[in-house]
């Protein structure tokens, strides 16, 4: 009895069934047929006529016209049949986009079935498995409006034309229509536009290498255009030559040969009206908002986009690049050619990341220098100019503009046990520095030790805060020579960057559209628009590193005036191993400039720094940028301190100090206690020994000596640093034998301008930098016009009119002087009036200046 009810039970839910699946399939066939009727099959013209309603212009902020974007499906498109393509285009296309192509109906049910399950796990649309026909069908046939959307009505529309064309249209044919009308990036439409728009040649002409990096192109036209994301086009390539090898068509051994080749990339836009004015700016505005409306609403919505570009200060920026670049190929002193070819300009509106001009290249059209390629964008290390950020991490965990850093020899074992022993730009080693000067003048040693204290992870955080994407958050890439440029970043994302400091710890996203209208657009999100500010750092350590950077004093000893500009402003420069890149990045509170100096291809220049190359392009747009804009200084926010401190060492003054100067701190990390880095010491100046209780005075004299840690002690002896004598002197035989070195010591003294002290009161004037017997040497990789000391007077408060003497000559009448290195021993002084008006004379100080580098 149960057994008959179980049976009745299972054939009621059989009927059921049966009748729900024959219901479901009636409404699909229903679906389908009148998929099949309602979706008609135009004619490709009729389409073009509809779609096209206008051309789109792009224009500075100023209304100035860029560029009217031609219609890329116009007369300037020229379809060609495939025998007029190269064969290995259309089997890159084939494998990389539809590998059954010639085998299947027009859809592909394992890939539509892929996608429906790819589809139900994300909950939404994210996959197609579109075959050749179908893209046809959606690019080519559908409305352009519709074929934007990602719904189940337009695929299903996408799948009846696809299989309606393969009903009307040979596999040859549809082939060639998707060839002649795909999108490949760059305002292209075809094979015949992209390959004349890449390589300069038509599509029957183009190698394994390049038909491979072409088809890859169509997936993600801005993301692969190798103008602008070079790695990633090649990244692509390789993606298309594995498909090629996995259906047969070429070797693993062609693929590897392919994927090995130089590409060279040229255009055939060579007639006027071809190219925009800021070619590589309106490309780049046009790519990404192709990549965010899709090419066919860009090319022929009849848009109008209003920019934030300057076109009078872009066509300044170009000629300042063109101008030097020029000047680096023909010296004006004769020397060889510096063989910088290539270079590029950024300025941005620090408040909110507005790019005013953006130069990619010197020469859009040369296609010797990779011209086409927009420098901006493109991957490079940026030697020194990245150290700013390293300090200001430092300044987060407690440092301060004061705080002593060694820039001595220094060997660092990284977690692999290898060694790393950085050296510095002019091959020598300065000893304590304050934070101050390290940055300023651009020490590697103290940059590394800096790192080597924060940690890598603190400065790629710092980096991603202020807008740095390409450094990405995996600290085990890099080592401590990530704070030298180690890593790789792009001119555009390292100006944002620096926007921060600018603008007082707000991180800007450079952005490039202020505006879009146009009859065919409804609503825009587009990446370009600008996005509002958002806090990314103190702003009290943003002004110290303006402060610092705009220090022209500090700077001084390494880069002379070069940096100096009519107004305030933060500079910092950057030159990589081997001469390969060199940048300067600087600011003030109204305009963010960068530049980058260097070649394409890699190619290293000819002792090209970033004082030397791409400053003065730096300088000569910045007082562009400026123009109308009066002087501003970095405005100082609250709890930032001055405090008077020792001159070495950063702490209070105390009474054996040798000279002191002010500072600025954040309240809370202001010095608290005296200097105690300095001793007052009575010597022997003849038998270099410190005078015990009782020694005669008459042959003894007081000095000042700085104490250095254990890991400075090699490089004092080696620079000629004095150090406190350690032996006590013994008693002296006799007294005639001590008259005979009393009168020896006195002569000695007298001609060396050291000054018999009888008391432990210090002279009123001293020269307190560089040291007696001190040694510098000249570097021979850097111009000797840049290679300066610092040389110091320190006074009691009586002492007025202070002016320093180096053999004789008045060098500066000021405490503190910037002399140009010669070979040779030298002698210092400084002179100044007591309150009695007379003439006080300090101890001359001898040092040594070599024409080697002091190892």
């Amino acid at each position: 009895m149960a057994q008959r009810s179980y049976r009745r039970r299972l054939g009621r839910f059989f009927s059921i069934a049966c009748r729900v699946a024959g219901i479901s399939a009636t409404v699909l066939s229903l679906i389908v047929v009148w998929l099949w009727v309602s979706t008609d099959l135009p004619s490709p013209e009729r389409l073009r006529a509809h779609a096209s309603v206008g051309a789109t212009q792009v224009l500075d902020r100023n209304g100035r016209l860029l560029y009217s974007v031609p219609d890329p499906l116009g007369a300037q498109r020229r379809p060609i049949s495939l025998s007029q393509m190269s064969p290995a285009l259309i089997q890159a296309t084939i494998a990389i986009e539809d590998a059954s192509f010639y085998a299947n109906p027009g859809i592909d049910l394992r890939g539509i079935t892929r996608a429906i399950w790819l589809n139900m796990r994300h909950g939404r649309i994210v996959a197609g498995g579109s075959t050749i026909t179908q893209q046809l069908a959606r690019s080519f046939l559908i409305d352009p409006s519709l074929a934007q959307e990602r719904s189940l009505e337009r695929k299903a529309r996408e799948i009846v034309l696809a299989l309606k064309l393969t009903t009307v249209l040979s596999k040859d044919e549809i082939l060639e229509l998707y060839l002649n009308q795909t999108y490949y990036g760059a305002m292209s439409y075809g094979v015949e536009a992209a390959s004349q728009r890449f390589f300069g040649k038509p599509a029957r002409d183009l190698d394994l290498a390049e038909a491979a990096l072409l088809a890859g192109l169509p997936q993600a036209p801005s993301r692969y255009n190798p103008f602008v994301n070079p790695d990633a086009a090649r990244a692509r390539q390789r993606d298309v030559l594995s498909a090629m090898v996995r259906a047969g068509f070429i070797t693993p051994a062609e693929a590897e040969s392919a994927a090995r080749e130089p590409l060279q990339f040229r255009s055939n836009c060579v007639t006027p009206g071809c190219l925009p004015r800021a070619p590589h700016f309106v490309f780049f505005v046009l790519e990404r908002l192709t990549a965010e409306l899709g090419p066919d609403v860009v090319a022929r919505g009849g848009l109008t986009i209003t920019t934030t570009l300057d076109l009078g200060l872009q066509e300044a920026a170009e000629l300042a690049l063109r101008r030097q670049l020029d000047a680096l190929a023909n010296p004006r002193d004769g020397s060889p050619n510096r063989r910088a070819r290539n270079g590029a300009v950024v300025v941005l509106d620090p408040r909110d990341g507005a790019i005013l001009a953006m130069v990619g290249s010197p020469d859009f059209t040369n296609d010797a220098i990779q011209g086409q390629v927009n420098a901006t964008l493109a991957l490079r290390q940026p030697g020194s100019a990245i150290k700013p950020l390293t300090y200001a991490a430092a300044l987060e965990r407690g440092w301060t503009p004061a705080t002593t850093i060694l820039d001595v020899p220094t060997a660092f074992t990284d977690a692999d046990g290898r060694v790393y022993a950085p050296q510095n730009y002019d091959r020598t080693f300065h000893g304590p520095l304050s934070l101050r000067e390290a940055l300023a003048t651009s020490s590697n040693v103290a940059a590394v030790r800096t790192l080597d204290f924060i940690g890598v992870p603190a400065l790629l955080e710092m980096a991603s805060r202020l807008g740095i994407a390409s450094l990405g958050d995996e600290p085990g890439r890099f080592g401590l020579a990530l704070t030298l440029g180690g890593g790789e970043v792009t001119l555009l994302e390292l100006t944002g960057a620096y926007a921060a400091f600018a603008n007082g710890g707000m991180r800007v996203t450079p952005y490039a559209v202020q505006d879009i209208s146009g009859a065919t657009l409804h609503e825009v999100s587009a990446p370009l628009m600008r996005k509002a500010p958002s806090p990314a750092l103190d702003p009290q350590i943003a002004y110290l590193i303006s402060d610092i950077l705009s220090d022209r004093y500090a700077r001084m000893r390494a880069f002379g005036s070069a940096l100096d500009i009519d107004r305030p402003a933060a500079v910092k420069t950057g030159t990589t191993t081997d001469w390969r890149d060199n940048w300067t990045v600087g600011y003030t509170p109204d305009r963010v400039v960068g530049v980058w100096i260097g070649n394409a291809d890699g190619r290293a220049m000819e002792a090209v720094s970033g004082v030397t190359g791409a400053a003065p392009v730096w300088r000569q747009v910045m007082l562009a940028a400026h123009e109308g804009l009066p002087p501003r200084p970095f405005v100082r926010p609250p709890g930032i301190v001055e405090v008077t401190i020792c001159a070495e060492g950063g702490l209070l003054p105390s009474p054996v100090c040798p000279a002191t100067r002010l500072e600025r701190f954040i309240a809370s990390t202001a010095p608290q206690r005296p200097d105690d880095t300095h001793v007052l010491i009575r010597v022997d100046p003849v038998r270099e020994c410190r005078a015990p209780d009782g020694y005669p005075q008459a042959r003894t004299m007081l000095r000042i000596y700085r104490l250095l840690p254990a890991e400075a002690e090699p490089w004092a002896a080696n620079a000629g640093v004095p150090r406190p004598p350690r032996a006590v002197c013994p008693p002296l035989p006799d007294v005639a034998r001590e008259q005979r070195d009393d009168a020896r010591s006195a002569g000695d003294a007298w001609t060396s301008g050291e000054m018999n002290v009888s008391s432990r009161q210090l002279p009123p004037l001293l020269i307190t930098s560089p040291a007696h017997g001190a040694v510098f040497a000249v570097s021979p990789g850097v111009p000797i016009e840049r290679q300066r000391i610092a040389i110091t007077a320190g006074a009691t408060l009586d002492i007025e009119e202070v002016t320093i003497f180096v053999d004789g000559e008045p060098v500066a009448a000021a405490p503190r002087a910037f002399w140009q290195l010669q070979p040779g021993i030298h002698r210092a002084w400084a002179e100044g009036r007591d309150a009695d008006g007379q003439i006080v004379r300090s101890p001359i100080v001898e040092f040594e200046v070599r024409s080697t580098p002091i190892r």
